[in-house]
């Protein structure tokens, strides 16, 4: 594999300066499960930071379109996975469950 080095040094970076923050995304994902499953959306419980939402398919274009205006850029599908990370604080998963709320219309 070339250039495996620097994947390596990634991963190293990480383990070095970022595993004791896991449990924040950890939480951080419990949290938008937790907010999505409130408004009636089937969410797989999540075991790390990704979670799977199922998004009716009549939702997914004006929800993604909804999102978008609201600054949030998202691939929504029938068959959504969100991920949260270090780049992804409490605020933004509240602006994000936020946008979802304001949704017109929901209905699952």
């Amino acid at each position: 594999m070339r250039q495996a080095g620097i994947l390596a040094a990634a991963g190293l970076y990480a383990l070095e300066h970022n595993v004791a923050r896991l449990a924040e995304d950890h939480d951080n994902a419990a949290c938008l499960a937790e907010g999505l499953r409130d408004l009636g959306l089937p969410v797989e419980l999540p075991q790390t930071n990704i979670l799977y939402v199922d998004i009716p398919a009549r939702h997914v274009a004006p929800l993604t379109e909804h999102l978008l205006q609201r600054g949030i850029r998202a691939s929504v599908a029938a068959h959504t996975r969100l991920v949260t990370h270090l780049d992804v604080p409490r605020s933004k998963i509240n602006a994000a469950l936020q946008a979802f709320r304001e949704y017109p219309d929901w209905q699952p």
